[in-house]
């Protein structure tokens, strides 16, 4: 029995950068699978094409009725739970008898934190660096930031689980947008804790607007600061082990052991301040590219500029 494809599903950004980042980790992937005769695709839920839609028609085109769906999410957060599959559930009414396994985010995995732990030494090894090493380096790392209470708390558990046995001074946690403390926050409580050496770490996959922000707020930041040590580390990227761990997660969904985190979900618990999610009906996500969707649907988040979004998905 042949088996099915992984279909990749990327959040979406305005930055051409980390779209070719995006198509060039999907590239590695299939080179991962070809040997198993596995088609690999890609698509975006918004502001890039390919949108979804194209690519799951392209893998109906091509003769699959069950795939296995990919969210290319750092966290569970609104799109993850409930954007997909409701884009998922779209494209099973506009091609019947299409079925899909649905794989869980990537974080946290010990990948993951060995990819971070990597762009640290590399921002401590710049030729320009005052560091020596890892001693007296605090580490502030930023999340996406997020509507969803579930989803910033893993950020902080990737923060402990990187500051665990790595010889940090410290690990702190900052968010961009949707959530506090800000990376100026950030920086100054590592100050005010003492810190001078501190390498921020953004906890993004993909070049874009929200990554470009932190290195623009950590440099302002660091020229009021002179008598700190501020680096910015690099992204995750396209790399082997991103690409090993995508794999993972697509043999895990097809073998059907989901660990899904569902005990602090906003969509089944009533958390402080978004108890209305609970029970909210799943809508499929905006994305101005795909022809078929409604382009008057109220989208509501300006990504540029962080605002929450309006639609209201729910748990699968």
């Amino acid at each position: 029995m042949t088996s099915p494809p992984l279909l990749i599903v990327g959040h979406g950004t305005r930055s051409t950068a980390g779209v070719a980042e995006f198509d060039q980790l999907v590239a590695r992937v299939g080179r991962h699978l070809a040997g198993d005769g596995i088609d690999v695709g890609g698509g975006f839920i918004e502001l890039a094409p390919p949108p979804l839609t194209e690519a799951v028609g392209d893998m109906v085109h091509a003769g699959h009725r069950h795939v296995v769906a990919l969210p290319l999410m750092l966290a569970a957060a609104g799109h993850g739970k409930g954007d997909i599959p409701g884009a998922m559930a779209r494209e099973r009414v506009r091609y019947p008898g299409l079925s899909y396994a649905y794989g869980r985010p990537l974080g946290p995995h010990p990948a993951l934190l060995s990819i971070i732990e990597q762009r640290i030494d590399t921002a401590l090894a710049e030729p320009d660096s005052t560091a020596t090493g890892r001693t007296d380096t605090t580490v502030l790392l930023v999340g996406r930031g997020s509507s969803d209470p579930d989803a910033n708390a893993e950020i902080a558990k990737v923060a402990r689980l990187l500051w665990e046995g790595r010889g940090y001074t410290g690990v702190e946690t900052a968010y961009v947008s949707l959530a506090e403390p800000s990376v100026p926050a950030g920086l100054e409580r590592a100050r005010l804790l003492g810190a001078r050496r501190v390498v921020v770490a953004p906890y993004f996959l993909f070049a874009g607007v929200l990554p470009d922000r932190v290195v623009d707020q950590s440099a302002a930041y660091a020229a009021e600061h002179a008598e700190m040590d501020i680096r910015v580390a690099g992204l995750l990227g396209d790399c082997d082990e991103l690409a090993g761990l995508v794999v993972e997660r697509y043999h895990e969904a097809l073998a059907g052991d989901i660990r899904m985190n569902c005990d602090t979900c906003l969509y089944r618990i009533a958390m402080p301040g978004v108890a209305d999610r609970v029970g909210a009906p799943q809508t499929p996500h905006h994305h101005p590219d795909d022809p078929t969707h409604d382009h008057g649907h109220n989208h509501g988040h300006d990504h540029a500029n962080g605002h929450p979004h309006d639609h209201q998905p729910t748990h699968p």
